[in-house]
């Protein structure tokens, strides 16, 4: 009956999320008054998931599941679910988890719920607490099915570290092979993940060209954080599109979200409204993210930029 919580890695290291999900999982089963069961497939060492409220882990190590399937992944998570008697599953809101979660839900008959951003605030009836339009607001779900499955927001949860310890035990559950096969993946390397990141560095048509790039990698590379770019900035191709941010691009629910040149279109308000922190630096006051920021810069990001680049540098040294 312990809480079932799937913990994501890449290359065999969990990711933040993987964490923060396993932070969320101890919370709800300290409500039940259960334990906590992971499931990871193809990771390491998952003793550090101890740490973070987890009394066992699952582990999955195959070669076949190498290669993220939403139908595949489900599947197996199913199966660990049914294996533990699990009523509660927790899975991020990665773009990995919003895909087998449906699936997921269908296989288990469970009710599911996305964009959780605090623990329950009742076990029984099991309500949580969800943003709703486009996060403008939040509602209070109540799921009354057998089994219940949690989508945690990112950066919503926080970790929360405890003194346990995990153990370990190998499980193999069966793979199905559903036609679908990928021949090869292209990614980012030495780069931080927009969906993983904690700041975010973002641009528009306000630095005039892709040659003024420079300056937003830099400020991103000081503050460790993700680079990002309004639409019309991947529509002219300025940026790739998998740096472009908003309702119609990628969700961002960062601690800090920086927007250097953008208006705030509301469409990119949206996707980005889940930030905790937002500062806009814009030259037109009457700009509509300052609407929406939490800090403003009426300014030239030609001359802001640079500055706030040499000031954190100096912070930077003084602090090191």
């Amino acid at each position: 009956m312990s809480v079932l919580v799937y913990t994501e890695s890449e290359k065999g290291n969990f990711k933040k999320i993987a964490l923060e999900v396993a932070s969320y999982a101890k919370a709800v089963a300290n409500q039940m008054g259960t334990t906590v069961t992971a499931i990871t497939i193809n990771a390491n060492d998952t003793s550090e998931l101890g740490k973070y409220g987890v009394d066992k882990v699952l582990k999955v190590n195959n070669p076949s599941l190498d290669t993220f399937n939403a139908k595949t992944y489900a599947d197996v998570i199913k199966q660990a679910a049914e294996k533990e008697g699990t009523k509660v599953v927790v899975v991020s809101s990665s773009a990995d988890s919003k895909y087998l979660a449906p699936l997921l839900a269908v296989g288990l008959h469970a009710g599911y719920a996305s964009n959780v951003v605090e623990a329950p605030t009742s076990a029984s009836p099991f309500t949580v607490k969800r943003t709703a339009f486009t996060n403008k607001a939040f509602n209070f779900t109540t799921i009354d099915t057998d089994v219940k499955i949690v989508g945690v927001s990112n950066n919503s949860f926080g970790l929360v570290e405890n003194s346990g310890s995990a153990s370990a035990e190998d499980f193999s559950p069966s793979v199905l092979d559903n036609g679908v096969h990928v021949d090869s993946i292209d990614k980012a390397t030495n780069t931080v993940s927009i969906a993983d990141a904690e700041i975010v560095v973002s641009a528009g048509r306000g630095l005039k060209g892709p040659e003024n790039w420079g300056m937003v990698e830099e400020l991103a590379s000081v503050l460790g954080a993700a680079t990002a770019c309004s639409k019309p900035v991947s529509d002219l191709g300025w940026r790739p599109h998998s740096e472009h941010v908003g309702q119609t691009g990628k969700p961002v629910a960062a601690n800090l979200y920086i927007a250097i040149g953008i208006s705030g279109a509301i469409q990119h308000l949206a996707g980005i409204n889940a930030s905790k922190v937002k500062v806009v630096i814009n030259t037109d006051p009457e700009a509509p993210f300052f609407k929406a920021a939490d800090y403003g810069v009426v300014g030239d990001a030609f001359e802001v930029v640079p500055k706030l680049i040499e000031k954190l540098k100096e912070f930077k040294a003084q602090n090191a």
